[in-house]
């Protein structure tokens, strides 16, 4: 039988991650300075005083928001077991990880927007954060490590190149989806394209990695 303290430890994880679900989608909604923490409050199971327990402020609590959505695809990328791969291959299966990340994650598009419009000065106030940058890029080192050693891919590029690369191409094709479509009259997000701009993300990586 659990103990009462493990009780209340477990009641306080699901409160906390039922705030965290409400928060993520009003600060992806209306931003950082629309969002309100009386509504957020009114959309859980807590009140405005429980909130500010877990999390401080507001400040805390879209904080809190923004560790939680990095440190996401974060885990993902550490759990992918790409070493046994041949490196061209490794290098595609990382980009449609992150392809598909942030197709199906449309609020972490929303929160990196948002913060990049406050200069990133939320991040830079999170211990967290600043340490999932080596994580970020070590599975890519790796890949890029083996790719040169087997005289495939190129010398003048380093992971944060490739992964600004894979970055630039996902979070485009998701926040800039209505724009795209309103002027161009074509949905990035058609299902029927999807696998067309999944493999052209690959062959694009694959290409310039390849030419010498």
């Amino acid at each position: 039988m659990p103990t009462e303290s493990a009780e209340r430890l477990r009641d306080a994880e699901r409160t906390r991650a039922e705030i965290l679900d409400v928060a993520t989608r009003e600060f992806a909604d209306q931003g950082y300075a629309g969002a309100r923490v009386n509504e957020i409050a009114a959309k859980t199971r807590t009140t405005k005083r429980m909130l500010y327990y877990y999390f401080g402020s507001k400040e805390g609590l879209y904080i809190a928001v923004l560790e939680r959505a990095y440190s996401g695809i974060r885990a993902r990328e550490q759990e992918l077991d790409v070493d046994h791969l041949d490196p061209v291959e490794a290098l595609r299966q990382l980009a449609e990880l992150t392809f598909d990340h942030h197709e199906s994650h449309p609020d972490f598009i929303r929160l990196v927007s948002i913060e990049n419009i406050h200069n990133a000065e939320h991040i830079g106030r999170s211990e967290v954060l600043s340490t999932l940058a080596n994580p970020a890029l070590d599975v890519l080192t790796r890949i890029l490590e083996r790719g040169r050693a087997a005289g495939a891919f190129r010398e003048d590029v380093d992971a944060l190149d490739v992964h600004m690369m894979i970055s630039a191409f996902c979070i485009f094709r998701t926040a800039n989806r209505h724009t795209f479509n309103a002027i161009f009259k074509r949905d990035m997000l058609d299902p029927g394209r999807r696998e067309h701009y999944r493999k052209m993300l690959g062959d694009l990586l694959v290409e310039y990695l390849t030419a010498h």
